[in-house]
């Protein structure tokens, strides 16, 4: 699991195979990355984790550095995870990313969710006001206490705004969170 390039030792990942995954909204996750890279959304600099609910699992990206080029590998199928164990169970062969956590808890605790997209980039940040921001000074991304914060805002509204990392959008369809994210840019 990867954050920065560094190695979250703290998460086991179990693979159940290191075959591509064969879900059906590889395309759509593809088609949406693509898409934010056309529109300027996503640049070099910008990291993004998008993932999407499938049944009780969801699909999501890996460390992708170009959008634009996003290939079928650089995805994973999440079977499952245990937050008390810490322990990841995957289809595919790349690296979880470290807010892979994040997402398969937002996926399972809220039903009408079934598309995450976190883009990393504080431009994003410039028309909030900080005290509308979550941080991650004292609980990095992937602890159970910024889960759990994470969770308590998404109650409310469908976006969250992590002080000097970027933002998370979550919603039904694709439609409405790019309608989210196209609001931001406004």
């Amino acid at each position: 699991m990867k954050e920065g390039g560094l190695t979250n030792l703290a998460l086991q990942v179990f693979y159940v195979s290191k075959e591509e995954t064969n879900c059906p909204l590889v395309i759509e996750i593809i088609k949406i990355g693509k898409k934010l890279k056309e529109q300027g959304i996503l640049t070099d600099k910008t990291s993004a984790t998008i993932s999407m609910k499938y049944g009780k699992r969801i699909l999501i990206n890996s460390d992708i550095k170009d959008f634009s080029m996003i290939r079928k590998e650089e995805l994973i199928e999440v079977v499952d995870y245990n937050p008390l164990n810490n322990n990841l169970l995957v289809i595919g062969s790349a690296d979880p990313k470290i807010e892979t956590t994040l997402h398969w808890m937002i996926h399972h605790a809220r039903d009408e969710v079934n598309i995450v997209i976190q883009i990393n980039d504080e431009k994003i940040l410039e028309k909030i006001k900080e005290e509308d921001m979550i941080s991650t000074e004292k609980t990095p991304v992937h602890s159970i206490e910024f889960i759990k914060q994470s969770l308590k805002q998404l109650r409310d509204k469908p976006e969250i705004f992590i002080k000097e990392k970027g933002a998370i959008f979550v919603g039904k369809n694709v439609k409405d969170v790019t309608a989210l994210i196209e609001k931001m840019r406004v």
